[in-house]
């Protein structure tokens, strides 16, 4: 599956769906960003079932403030509509392999029920 590109209109539809997103925050001018374009593509040909997304911080500069992106790349990972991973960084292909096999591996009962003692905590 080849990666989609997000903008600010439909960004969060596609997040807040069931089933696992990545998305990679990045910008043409960024060296660490074009080396992991061809790390992150070539997962998201190995791993039809989750969507890989990214978004052009240089087009989306308005969605990149709105979600405080300060470092590209940025990686992003959403399982049923949660964040569950957010790291700056690009990664090698052995720690991708590893992140979507945890994000595949999650306890989604425990981590709703986490996220909502955290929003009680916060109420």
């Amino acid at each position: 599956m080849a990666t989609t590109t997000l903008t600010e209109q439909d960004f969060e539809k596609v997040v807040t769906q069931d089933g696992i997103v990545l998305v990679d925050f990045w910008a043409s001018w960024c060296g660490p960003c074009r080396m992991f374009a061809p790390i992150y593509e070539k997962a998201s040909e190995t791993n039809d079932d989750i969507t890989f997304a990214s978004v052009n911080t240089e087009e989306e500069q308005g969605l990149a403030g709105a979600l405080q992106i300060s470092s590209i790349p940025t990686l992003m990972a959403f399982r049923d509509g949660i964040m569950v991973f957010r790291q700056a960084g690009a990664l090698p292909e052995p720690a991708l392999a590893q992140l979507v096999d945890a994000v595949r591996g999650l306890d989604m009962d425990d981590v709703r029920r986490q996220v909502a003692e955290a929003e009680q905590q916060q109420a």
